[in-house]
């Protein structure tokens, strides 16, 4: 490996942005639902989620805490763990591209195999969270 690029990886500030950059999906959208709170509240009506308040507040913690948890690198498992869950959960709920036809099912079917890549990078860093830690990073 080129020594610029280990110097970059091994650079703790990189790691902070990577997990920054990881989380952003979900940080962003959490926020978008706590600014517009009628609108994540009319999203999750959308879906047919009940009672939709509710769901819109579980939502934007689960979102906005688990991104807390991997960016502070604290407790980065249960972050990863509570985001991967609810990225598989989504794709059922909002991204059922088995129950459609053409440019939509394949569309659809896109965006449930990129959440499924982004479950591959929460596990990604619940596993490097753990090894940081005995590197005392």
């Amino acid at each position: 490996m080129p020594t610029l690029i280990a110097r970059i990886l091994d650079w703790p500030y990189f790691a902070l942005l990577a997990r920054i950059v990881l989380t952003f999906p979900f940080w962003g959208s959490g926020l978008s639902k706590l600014i517009d709170f009628p609108g994540g509240v009319a999203e999750m009506a959308q879906y047919g989620l009940k009672p939709p308040v509710l769901i819109n507040c579980l939502v934007i913690f689960t979102q906005l805490g688990g991104s807390l948890l991997i960016i502070a690198n604290r407790r980065a498992w249960s972050g990863a763990g509570a985001l991967a869950i609810f990225t598989l959960l989504t794709i059922p709920i909002a991204h059922d591209f088995w129950n459609l036809k053409g440019e939509a099912a394949k569309f659809e079917f896109y965006v449930a195999v990129e959440h499924i890549s982004l479950i591959g990078g929460l596990m990604l860093a619940a596993i490097l969270s753990r090894q940081s830690k005995y590197k005392g990073a």
